[in-house]
């Protein structure tokens, strides 16, 4: 297929690899061209300087951005993607960004004669490098059906959560579930070290049972050496836990723990590690 891909971030950037590798022809855009000419050189595709020159015929066109400014600029701006794409062309974003956004988009997609997928990603970096990303996808199932072999490439586990929006609300469903998640493991950890347990032995032990997430298994460890320098940084994860406050806000739902731990992210923030790991939680209570 014909494809374009705009953002080569830490996610993006691999992502765009595994659709070339895949035989697909893949135009890129990113803000820092230099990044897109070193994509170029490396894959193979082409490289253009707007996002709707890089669109420009393309049958499907994947974004990988920042927040919802992004999304509106890149995707519907005055250079932006479907400035460039054709009718019946489909963009399919992985941004995380608001639910209200996809929707917006969408409907500017409808009037346009295209079609809109918010397809946002779980799997941090490692996962876009092995190509083993979970995708969570809003929007209509032809297009759904259609771009669902391309994002296999990368994702493991591609689903269709419903109508536009639905990606974005599954994606803040997820990083509610991570943020407790994190913060119970360092509650744990710390514990055990205090205790005068082997950190290491009680995740080998407990890891068996019903104690067992990929958090404890992919970053218990490091939490314990207190190593941060990787994975999802608290300032990415601050980003979306103010999408999932703000919907919280219009749906009423209660996000107590969330609200706190999102405090504690920011206590870490002004420690120096906005760019740390999200486990990096545990240094609050391992450094009081």
């Amino acid at each position: 297929m014909k494809l374009a891909f705009l953002g080569l971030g830490v996610m993006g950037y691999p992502m765009a690899g595994h659709l070339a590798k895949a035989g697909h022809q893949v135009t890129v855009y990113n803000r820092t061209a230099a990044k897109s000419a070193a994509w170029a050189k490396e894959h193979g595709g082409q490289h253009r300087a707007t996002p709707a020159e890089a669109a420009s015929g393309a049958e499907i066109v994947f974004t990988c951005v920042g927040n919802d400014d992004d999304v509106r600029q890149v995707v519907a701006g005055k250079d932006g993607a479907f400035a460039g794409m054709a009718r019946g062309a489909i963009l399919a974003d992985h941004t995380t960004a608001s639910a209200e956004v996809a929707r917006e988009m969408a409907a500017l997609a409808t009037q346009k004669g295209l079609a809109f997928l918010d397809a946002p990603v779980s799997g941090g970096e490692a996962g876009a490098v092995n190509g083993k990303l979970t995708i969570m996808v809003g929007g209509e199932p032809a297009a759904f059906e259609t771009a669902r072999p391309a994002m296999a490439h990368y994702g493991r586990a591609v689903t269709l959560m419903g109508p536009a929006g639905n990606g974005q609300l599954t994606k803040m469903v997820n990083q509610i579930c991570i943020a407790g998640l994190v913060q119970a493991l360092s509650e744990g950890l710390n514990f055990a070290v205090r205790a005068g347990l082997d950190p290491k032995l009680v995740v080998e032990t407990i890891s068996k049972g019903a104690a067992q997430s990929w958090q404890m298994e992919n970053r218990a460890h490091t939490m314990v050496e207190g190593k941060f320098d990787f994975g999802f940084a608290v300032d990415w994860m601050r980003k979306d836990l103010a999408i999932c406050l703000a919907e919280a806000r219009r749906n009423r739902a209660a996000l107590p723990v969330t609200a706190l731990v999102d405090q504690f992210y920011q206590r870490v923030q002004e420690r120096g590690g906005k760019r740390w790991d999200t486990s990096s939680l545990i240094h609050l209570l391992a450094k009081p």
